[in-house]
């Protein structure tokens, strides 16, 4: 492989921000896996974001990429599966999987696709320079013409009114926002120079135990939990996720708060058979054995679940938060198994054959079309 652009490369990133700023480029934020692809005739290299290749997860991908993209150039994107109309993205996650039979079995079942947003090199020159209008008009020109498949050119907008609207459909396919960048902007791998806006909600849980910070004794995480149905008598308590990203004083103080609630062990716990294969496939409880834990230590401190917490979380995926909750306040009000997955508010469905359908992937016009097609 010899390119402009060579792999290793790490993707421009964006910081979080509350409000989705005005005169910018404006692209739904796409629930995948992030991926620089390298391609040079018939070779093609597919890297992560952390620059490790992904390219035997996703063997179906390479011949949708020497069918689509042009013979010599550099993309970046970001991979995805859809099942019934949405982004799933447990169905990635099985992918990661050590046996190729295994990975070629998933590739027919359920196939991936590749949603192309930014362009950095293209024959023998490097566009990382360039700025992003220029590199956008140059991807959908490169692009236009490649046959109907699972590689798409992101759809693009500079009309915040579109943006807007993309904010609140898109969650629908699962989609978890809106990026915006900046038109004059080069390709700057490694920094956080675009700019990010995500749905987030609240929800009361019920705190079920902690898990120490890795830096010694203070808390690192608190275990979060939810009551199936009506959160009766024999509920289950099912494990959503954690909550953590407190100020060190805070997470000393926290063991002492806490202390009280502490069990001895996790005998009479919700969780008590947290390590047993069989019982975590059936019910979600923390640190349950998988290929992605490894030796990693999931330990946990378990607490009588008798206290509530409203956490805030950007959106749910397999009856669990799918990033880090952020804590927001303690709730002494309401009773832990008043704490169901009744309360979360579902979005509104949006078929994400949709989303890729259009408005077009161009930069400019007041419905985000350019008048192309991809």
């Amino acid at each position: 492989m010899d390119l402009p652009v060579m792999p290793p490369v790490q993707p421009m990133l964006a910081r979080s921000a509350a409000r989705i700023p005005v005169g910018m480029q404006y692209e739904g934020k796409w629930d995948g896996f992030r991926a620089i692809v390298f391609r040079d005739g018939d070779e093609v290299e597919i890297g992560s974001r952390s620059g490790k290749p992904l390219t035997r997860y996703f063997p179906e991908l390479l011949l949708a990429v020497r069918a689509a993209l042009p013979p010599r150039c550099v993309v970046d994107g970001e991979i995805v599966i859809a099942r019934g109309g949405r982004l799933d993205f447990d169905a990635l996650l099985e992918r990661i999987h050590p046996a190729d039979s295994r990975v070629r079995l998933l590739a027919e079942r359920t196939p991936a696709s590749l949603v192309v947003f930014d362009l950095l090199a293209l024959g023998d020159a490097d566009l990382t320079g360039s700025p992003l209008a220029e590199r956008r008009r140059t991807l959908v020109e490169a692009l236009g013409g490649a046959p109907p498949g699972p590689v798409h050119v992101a759809p693009a907008t500079t009309d915040i009114e579109v943006a807007h609207r993309w904010f609140e459909q898109y969650e629908g396919a699962g989609l978890d926002g809106v990026v915006a960048k900046p038109l004059d902007l080069g390709y700057r791998p490694g920094e956080r120079v675009m700019v990010k806006v995500k749905h987030e909600r609240t929800a009361d849980c019920v705190l079920a135990g902690f898990r120490f910070h890795k830096s010694g004794p203070v808390v690192g995480s608190l275990l979060l939990g939810l009551y199936q149905g009506t959160g009766g008598a024999g509920a289950r308590l099912q494990h959503v996720g954690v909550c953590a990203s407190f100020p060190m004083r805070r997470r000393e103080a926290l063991v002492q708060e806490l202390a009280p609630l502490r069990m001895p062990s996790v005998e009479g716990h919700p969780w008590a058979a947290w390590a047993d294969e069989e019982a975590a496939a059936v019910d979600r409880m923390p640190g349950a054995p998988s290929r992605w834990t490894g030796k990693k230590d999931l330990s946990w401190v378990p607490l009588r679940p008798e206290r509530v917490c409203e956490v805030a979380y950007d959106h749910m995926q397999g009856g669990r938060f799918r990033h880090t909750a952020q804590f927001r306040r303690w709730r002494p009000d309401r009773e832990p198994t008043s704490c169901t997955y009744a309360q979360l508010e579902e979005p509104v469905r949006y078929d994400l054959a949709d989303v890729l359908a259009g408005p077009g992937p161009g930069a400019g016009g007041s419905d985000g079309s350019d008048g192309s097609d991809g």
